[in-house]
């Protein structure tokens, strides 16, 4: 797998709002972008154009273009808004190829499965910051 080059900002990310996961994911990116990196998109409504690709494409795997234009979908796309906001991105774990192309296909899978998460599993999930974590120190915490 090859390194990708950093974005250049800002990032307009296109997800499905229709998603729980997607937006408790997009919800906490927004909360920690405090640099005004990213631009979200919601892709989901009938009839939506305008992106990198076609609403279809767009509503199987996140989409990401950055200021130069480049088109990131799934793994890289969550590695470039991760990266926007300041949280590890995975770097050169998953730019290993094995791992690389796990996460690509778990990706793909969690993204088919995404509506049938429950709803409580989401909010758990959030509420651990295992969602774009909060960085606490003193009792205050960076979003």
């Amino acid at each position: 797998m090859a390194r990708i080059a950093p974005a250049t900002y800002p990032l307009t990310v296109y997800y499905d709002a229709t998603c729980p996961l997607c937006v408790a994911e997009m919800a906490a990116m927004r909360a920690r972008d405090a640099a005004d990196r990213l631009s979200l998109v919601d892709c989901s409504p009938l009839g939506f154009s305008g992106g990198p690709a076609p609403r279809e494409a767009l509503m199987t795997a996140m989409h990401t273009v950055d200021a130069a234009g480049r088109v990131l979908a799934g793994v890289a796309a969550i590695r470039a808004c991760r990266a926007a906001v300041g949280l590890p991105a995975g770097g050169a774990l998953l730019d290993l190829p094995l791992v690389g192309a796990l996460a690509d296909r778990a990706y793909a899978v969690l993204a088919r499965n995404r509506y049938r998460l429950p709803r409580w599993l989401v909010a758990r999930l959030a509420d651990r910051g295992a969602i774009a974590p909060a960085t606490c120190a003193d009792d205050r915490c960076r979003f």
